[in-house]
This record gives structure tokens, C-alpha cells and sequence, in this order.
């Protein structure tokens, strides 16, 4: 769909002369992405579980005008906030948190939702940790089809420092994203064939067979080892032991079918890193999610909406040129219309879930939401962890207290990880502690 550009005739008529005018933004012709008709479904086909998805979003935000300026519950909407003004009352806004062990720079995906310093150990260029999803994931996952599903513009896991993926095992492990609408929707719901299944079954036996070898010479070599050696051959065999169940418990879906869902309204053939896609990319990503949900192929989601250092605006404005805006106010205004233009969408989602009811309540009740950022572009393009843009939105039913703003001061507050321990509690994880956090956020539990 095109918007009809200025004339660049029309505009010399306009100025009654014929002069060398040069070429304006608005000569352009604007591509406009076409509206997703995707519609949430009559209720849920499962019953009531709890759920969660965290959305990264990179470079940061214009902070000045995504931060109410006072707190509580009667708070009000900052002009960024204005975009989520229909899901007041569904959502807590946090400030001032931060992640005090983070490097800052271009490195918020690695940690935002694990806290990690990836300098930590002595001799290493990175070190990360688990993530608070994978956790859930642990738990949750003995009942899907997927433990968790890994969502991005960009597949893969990219580099360490630059990942692709907000999802880190217990060894740190980056685990890979998918950034194909078409692929993700023939994972999630495309019927295999007979063939499909008996080639799944014998590359799992492969597989297992690979890994049975890789443990018995692990063992031998065991003994000839010292004990700094053996230290690290006990986190590889960890790791060897984890995809074995991986392999188990996949063997073990093969032959269950997966849910009836067609792909009415989906525009699966959007594409990530098509500027004038990317709206519609957004969209047909989280209403994937927003399936996974309803059909219960997985209960953990995590959706770095942009790689840092990359990303778009509604109309393929450069995001991360944006965000080294060094305070400039016309570049500070461009910066709030893509988080605006992010809040949207995020609403948008929102909606779908809560207009799905289930159980005694609505999907969105048990579903907690994470969104935000893990660099603050701050008052001056600084690449800051510290007051890291937060939203948490959904899980009342699971005892999230939602609709207000929990103001910190930054360089005294709880860290971030406090938030992410009170979601991971929420999910049903039993630990009283994940990563640097004191304790659960009061007023958000």
C-alpha cells in the first residue's frame, strides 16, 4: 500500500517560481505495511497455566519521556506511557532499577534477563549465566511440546556481547532464535508426515548414540585428568547430560499431534529486517506467541524484538542512530514515536490475550509479561544499565499486583533482578534468590 508522495511540481506551483528545490522527506513515497486482521480466539483451548514472555527491546528509550513523572497508583501516564493508556490498569511501570554487574554498551540482550557480569571470570573474554525464562522453563517444560521458544529479528545466537537471543541455559549457553514467521508456524502447528516422523526418530537415535559415545570416553578420560580439568570436564558432561533428556523428551512427542490451528490472518511471509515489514513483522510474532499460548505448545517465550545495535521504527526509522541521539531534541522526538510505535504493538498483544478468556478469568490474568530494555540511552546517548525502561503487565491471577508506578532512585535501588525474581516466583519456581537480587520487589508481589 503507497501513500501518494508530494509533487515536487506541486510544491514549486506552491512557491510561485520556478526554483532548484531539492528533494524533501515528503516527496518520498511512504510505504505503509499492511493491518494484521488476525483475530484472538472465542477461549483458550487449555486450561488455566501460568505463562510468560519477555520482550526486549534494543538501544534503549527516550527515558525523559517514557518515566511518569510521579509514582503510585494514581500516577500519571508519561507521554510515552500514553500508548498503553487503553491497559492502565493491566500493567506496573518500574524505574530506577538496574543491572549493577552489567558493562553497559551494547551488551543489554546478554543480560537482561540474567544479571550476569560477563567479565566475572578471571581469564575469560565472556561469561554469562542462566536466565530467569530458563528457570521457568525447567519446570514448566516436563508439560510442552517446547520447554521454551526463542524469538528475534535475527536467528541464531549471534555474538557474544551482540546475541540474538535473550535465553541462556545453566551454563550460559546462548541457546538459538528463530526469526521466520513461516518456520515458527510449521514448528509450532504443520502436521508431520509419516516420513517426517520416521526421519525425526532416526536422527534422535543418531543423536543418542553421538552422545552415549561422547559419554563413555568422557569417563575414561576422567581419571588422566587434573583437578582443574576435571572441573570443566563436569560442566561439559552437565551439558551432555541436558541434551540427552532434550533428545528423550522430544522422542517422546514425535508421535503426538500437534494442535489444529490454521494460519487465517497471519502474514507469515513478513520479514524481520525489511524496514517496511517490520510492523507487520512484529505482529505476526507475538500473535504466534499469543497461539503458543492458547494451544499450550510452551509456557516460556522470550522476544528480542530488535538485535542491539539495530532495529526500526513503524516506518523504517534507524533505531540505533536514534538512540546515540547526544540530546538533541529533534532526534529525542524521533526516538519517542518508535517507542511509541513499540508500545502499540505491545498493546496490541495485550489485547489479544486479555480478550481471550479462559478459566475464570482471561489469558492475560496468567500470563506474565516483561518488556523493556537492558541499556538506557539516558539524557545524552550514554549506553547506561543503569534506570532500565520496565514494564511488567499481565499475571494477576498469579498474584502480580498491577497498575501503578514503583519509582527508585537509580543509584540506590533494588536491582532488576529483583523483578526477575518475583516473576520467576510467580511461575512457580522455588528459590528465594536468582543472580544479585536481595528479594522479591515489593509492590509489584
Amino acid at each position: 500500500m503507497y501513500q501518494q508522495p508530494l509533487s515536487r511540481r506541486t510544491v514549486l506551483r506552491a512557491a510561485g517560481a520556478a526554483l532548484a528545490l531539492p528533494f524533501l522527506d515528503a516527496m518520498l513515497p511512504r510505504l505503509q505495511s499492511a493491518p494484521s486482521t488476525f483475530k484472538p480466539w472465542a477461549k483458550s483451548s487449555v486450561a488455566a497455566v501460568p505463562r510468560m514472555i519477555c520482550c526486549y527491546v534494543p538501544n534503549g528509550v527516550n527515558i525523559l519521556e517514557w518515566v511518569p513523572k510521579d509514582s503510585g497508583e494514581k500516577y500519571t501516564l508519561s507521554p510515552t506511557l500514553e500508548a498503553l493508556k487503553d491497559f492502565r490498569s493491566d500493567v506496573t511501570v518500574v524505574s530506577g532499577l538496574g543491572h549493577p554487574a552489567a558493562q553497559g554498551g551494547h551488551s543489554g540482550a546478554d543480560t537482561w534477563l540474567t544479571a550476569a557480569n560477563l567479565k566475572a571470570k578471571p581469564g575469560a573474554d565472556y561469561t554469562n549465566g542462566v536466565s530467569v525464562d530458563q528457570l521457568a522453563a525447567q519446570l514448566h517444560g516436563k508439560q510442552t511440546r517446547f520447554p521454551s521458544l526463542q524469538l528475534s529479528d535475527m536467528s541464531g545466537t549471534g555474538g557474544a556481547g551482540h546475541s540474538n537471543t535473550l535465553s541462556f541455559d545453566a551454563n550460559g549457553t546462548p541457546l538459538p532464535a528463530e526469526n521466520s514467521p513461516r518456520r515458527l508456524f510449521d514448528r509450532l502447528f504443520v502436521p508431520d508426515t509419516v516420513g517426517d516422523r520416521a526421519a525425526a526418530l532416526k536422527r534422535h537415535a543418531e543423536r543418542r548414540s553421538i552422545l552415549d559415545d561422547v559419554a563413555a570416553e568422557s569417563a575414561a578420560l576422567n581419571g588422566k585428568l587434573g583437578a582443574t580439568d576435571r572441573r570443566k570436564l563436569d560442566e561439559y558432561l552437565s551439558s551432555v547430560r541436558s541434551t540427552e533428556k532434550q533428545v528423550e523428551r522430544m522422542q517422546s512427542w514425535v508421535d503426538r499431534p500437534k494442535p489444529n490451528v490454521k494460519d487465517t490472518g497471519l502474514q507469515l511471509g513478513s520479514k524481520p529486517m525489511d524496514g517496511h515489514d517490520r510492523p507487520m513483522w512484529l505482529d505476526v510474532m507475538l500473535e504466534l506467541s499469543y497461539l503458543a499460548f492458547v494451544t499450550d505448545v510452551t509456557r516460556v517465550v522470550t522476544f528480542e524484538w530488535s538485535r542491539e545495535a539495530s532495529g526500526y521504527g513503524g516506518s523504517g526509522e534507524n533505531h540505533h542512530e536514534l538512540s546515540h541521539h547526544g540530546g538533541d531534541a529533534g532526534m529525542l522526538s524521533k526516538l519517542a514515536a518508535i517507542d511509541r510505535f513499540h508500545l502499540s504493538k505491545l498493546g496490541r498483544f495485550l489485547g489479544l490475550m486479555k480478550a481471550t478468556p479462559e478459566g475464570d478469568g482471561t489469558v492475560l490474568d496468567r500470563t506474565v509479561v516483561v518488556y523493556g530494555s537492558g541499556m538506557n540511552s539516558g539524557a545524552g546517548g550514554e549506553h547506561s544499565p543503569k534506570n532500565l525502561p520496565l514494564l511488567v503487565a499481565g499475571g494477576r491471577k498469579l498474584g502480580l499486583k498491577l497498575g501503578s508506578h514503583l519509582a527508585h532512585n537509580p543509584t540506590k535501588s533494588p536491582p532488576l533482578s529483583s523483578v526477575l525474581l518475583s516473576v520467576a516466583q510467580k511461575m512457580g519456581v522455588e528459590t528465594d534468590k536468582f543472580a544479585d537480587s536481595a528479594g522479591t520487589l515489593t509492590g509489584l508481589v
